[in-house]
């Protein structure tokens, strides 16, 4: 949508940010299930205080569930929850 000029790169921007902060406290309340992942690691890296996995051939499995959901690749980018600053 940027790249049509639908929309301005900071309205992108902010509508990013609201996004992950919605999606992480939603998480946090909402979801009680645990899942579980095996796979083999492609790559690993941390640059800036991000954590960046990429996992092949990869299977997903809920604790409660039988069922396994697989995919051929996956990748994982993980950094902190606290804000710069914060301790």
């Amino acid at each position: 949508m940027i790249s049509s000029r639908r929309i301005e790169p900071q309205l992108a921007l902010r509508i990013m940010q609201h996004f992950d902060k919605a999606f992480a406290e939603v998480v946090a309340e909402k979801v009680k299930q645990r899942m579980s992942f095996k796979g083999h690691l492609d790559t690993y890296r941390f640059c800036d205080e991000v954590w960046t996995f990429i996992i092949k051939d990869i299977n997903f499995k809920l604790d409660n569930n039988s069922n396994t959901v697989h995919a051929d690749r996956v990748k994982i980018v993980s950094c902190s929850s606290k804000r710069p600053g914060e301790v």
